[in-house]
């Protein structure tokens, strides 16, 4: 039985936290706008580097370069710039409750449109790694603001929608033919590249990256870390993940974020871990291992 595709949706998983907590405390020094283009280009940068030194090859079919590009414009482009607004809308913990609707997303367009079927034990295992999951996100904190725009719920919504699609486009590549992971990543970015950079330039709140990382040396560490742990080695995991495994799967197992930055705020930020937010990680692991049993 390979697990492949559920082992890389995991570190993706991982990789995913790591570069949230990193991100977050970039975009509290230098903004939002700047953190979410500057990403791609230092990930970019990193593509690029690995492609040239290991000599990977760039040969893919049209079709494969289409789906990857549209999946990199969903993804990247619509579903983080949505993903951002909710955040701003609603908070942390209500858009995630939302991003947790995204397996079921990928699960539903999976089975009309790849005929990918699940058995029971999968379905079994979705719904409790989901369930573990809503119970870590809908912890309400005292600390967070009651301040709610209804505007951030289409936002949310649309941004899981965003997600769940951009997965499948990039799995109709994968079943075009053979490609490597970081060729499959690195078209995605450059997809996001083409379409977020003008559009944050013209939103006026495009900082001069240079400017701002050289006033700002730690931020540039953090947006640094976060790329490498997010856009260039997540979001290659996630494509390894969706080429070996099914996509609801995949996609379930990668949504384990909020769970799995619970340890992370523990350390960097002192923040207590509570008996709920205990027992929702301890289901949402047992989905996973049912998952993985599978």
């Amino acid at each position: 039985m390979s697990v492949i595709g559920e082992f890389a949706a995991l570190v993706t998983a991982i990789c995913w936290s790591g570069s949230s907590i990193s991100f977050a405390e970039a975009t509290r020094r230098v903004g939002s706008v700047t953190i979410n283009v500057l990403r791609l280009w230092i990930a970019a940068i990193f593509f690029l580097i690995t492609i040239i030194l290991l000599q990977f090859s760039v040969g893919i079919k049209s079709y494969q370069l289409f789906y990857l590009m549209l999946s990199g414009f969903i993804g990247l482009t619509l579903g983080d710039t949505f993903l951002f607004k909710a955040y701003q809308c609603l908070g942390a913990r209500l858009t995630m409750l939302f991003m947790s609707l995204s397996p079921a997303v990928s699960a539903i367009i999976a089975f009309y449109f790849l005929s990918e079927s699940l058995s029971l034990l999968d379905l079994l295992g979705m719904i409790i790694t989901i369930t573990g999951i809503i119970f870590v996100v809908t912890e309400r904190k005292t600390s967070e603001s009651r301040n709610i725009l209804k505007s951030g719920y289409l936002f949310a919504l649309l941004a899981a929608i965003g997600q769940g699609i951009s997965l499948i486009f990039a799995k109709f590549a994968f079943t075009e033919g053979e490609i490597n992971g970081f060729i499959a990543a690195f078209i995605r970015i450059v997809a996001g590249i083409i379409t977020l950079t003008p559009l944050a330039i013209l939103s006026g709140r495009f900082k001069n990256p240079i400017t701002a990382m050289k006033k700002d040396k730690i931020a540039f560490k953090y947006t640094l870390l976060g790329s490498f742990l997010g856009p260039f080695l997540g979001i290659t995991l996630s494509m390894i993940a969706i080429e070996f495994s099914k996509v609801g799967i995949a996609a379930t197992i990668m949504a384990l974020v909020p769970v799995l930055m619970l340890p992370l705020l523990k350390f960097f930020h002192k923040e207590t871990i509570s008996f709920r937010s205990l027992a929702g990680a301890i289901i949402a692991v047992t989905g996973v291992a049912i998952l993985f049993l599978c």
